[in-house]
């Protein structure tokens, strides 16, 4: 496990794969605070095959990370993105909405050439 945030060369550019909104940022903090662990924990994004469109996001927290892994710190949150998932996520951005049809996040990934109904899916 290592603590040093690392940037690696995505797309021959060093440049972040996701950034994330003041109501992500909020949300994450709220969230991780709420896990009541002595454990540095980091939002880890994630493409996965899978869905009707051929990948999955996966969002979850954790505690270790790879040496290849993309750490990126928004205003004290981490979030690690492994390299694969990296380069697909290039671009993207991690909102959060609280409205009348529910409250969630949200990934806006430009690469995304076709996405599913649900909003989950992409290709």
């Amino acid at each position: 496990m290592s603590d040093a945030t690392t940037t690696i060369s995505l797309s021959k550019k060093n440049v972040e794969p996701i950034s994330l909104t003041d109501a992500a940022i909020a949300k994450v903090a709220e969230l991780i605070a709420s896990e009541g662990t002595d454990e540095v924990l980091a939002l880890r994004v994630a493409v996965k095959p899978g869905g009707c469109s051929g990948f999955n996001y996966d969002m979850y927290f954790d505690s270790e990370f790879a040496d290849d892994d993309v750490v990126s710190e928004f205003s004290g949150v981490k979030v690690a993105i492994d390299a694969a998932s990296a380069d697909l996520l290039v671009g993207s951005t991690l909102d959060f909405a609280d409205g009348l049809q529910g409250a969630g996040f949200h990934i806006t990934n430009p690469n995304a050439t076709r996405t599913c109904g649900c909003g989950n899916s992409f290709s």
